[in-house]
């Protein structure tokens, strides 16, 4: 039976589509929020951010999309496959990201994705300091809200083989520290937010751009400084900073 999207994922993904913030222009980027284990609302395909509807939303199977992640289907079978996978039959054409959305809500266990192609951000992405950005933290902030390091992912062609490439680094950064990540930069792309709530969502993009504009600072000065490993654990793991990052939440 065909649903409303939640006014939640509205707001979340207008707000991401303000235009002062710089984060995404016309039918740029993607967002979704899970429903539970069996369905998730994801952006429809080509609709712009800034004033999105229920109408710009379609809500999808995750077993139909988790199945294809083990395909190589390409082209019109999977095209598809993915629209097969609606819950409405008759619901919009989901965004050609809707297997790594499937993918992330499931496997790293989050509630909200929000995928931008922020102008700080994507400045530094199309550089050759697109994995030191990744790699590095440069503040306590960046660290307590955006994680010991972000997930850096080579470019790859939007789709199935990004899915695929991203599910590749995410279980790498699992397996080193134990959780899911915060952040996932896409070289020549964008920025993939993961967070249990819109408010965390919204957060903690605003930090990664906060920290791009920083380190391109930084780079125009001389270099940038980089935090310790060791303070960089340090910063994430005391309990204050665990406390605060409970509160960025929302």
């Amino acid at each position: 039976m065909a649903g409303t999207a939640p006014q939640e994922l509205i707001n979340m993904t207008r707000q991401l589509g303000q235009p002062h913030l710089n984060l995404v222009i016309i039918g740029e980027g993607n967002t979704s929020s899970r429903v539970d284990s069996h369905t998730f609302w994801i952006k429809a395909s080509g609709r712009g951010m800034q004033e999105i509807g229920d109408s710009g939303f379609v809500e999808i199977y995750f077993e139909g999309v988790l199945d294809l992640l083990d395909s190589d289907l390409s082209g019109a079978a999977l095209q598809e496959a993915m629209m097969a996978a609606r819950v409405d039959p008759n619901g919009a054409r989901p965004s050609v990201e809707v297997t790594f959305h499937s993918m992330l809500l499931q496997g790293c266990d989050v509630n909200y994705i929000g995928h931008t192609h922020p102008l700080a951000v994507n400045q530094l992405l199309c550089s050759t300091r697109a994995e030191q950005f990744a790699r590095n933290r440069l503040f306590p902030d960046e660290v307590v809200l955006c994680g010991p390091e972000s997930v850096f992912v080579p470019y790859v062609d939007p789709g199935l083989p990004l899915a695929q490439a991203i599910r590749a680094q995410v279980k790498r950064y699992m397996d080193d520290y134990g959780e899911a990540p915060k952040v996932i930069l896409m070289q020549n792309h964008g920025l993939i937010v993961l967070g249990q709530s819109p408010t965390e969502i919204l957060n903690v993009t605003a930090m990664c751009v906060k920290a791009a504009g920083i380190f391109a600072g930084a780079c125009a000065v001389g270099g940038p400084v980089f935090m310790s490993k060791a303070d960089v654990l340090h910063i994430y793991r005391r309990p204050d900073e665990i406390y605060r990052r409970k509160l960025f939440v929302g």
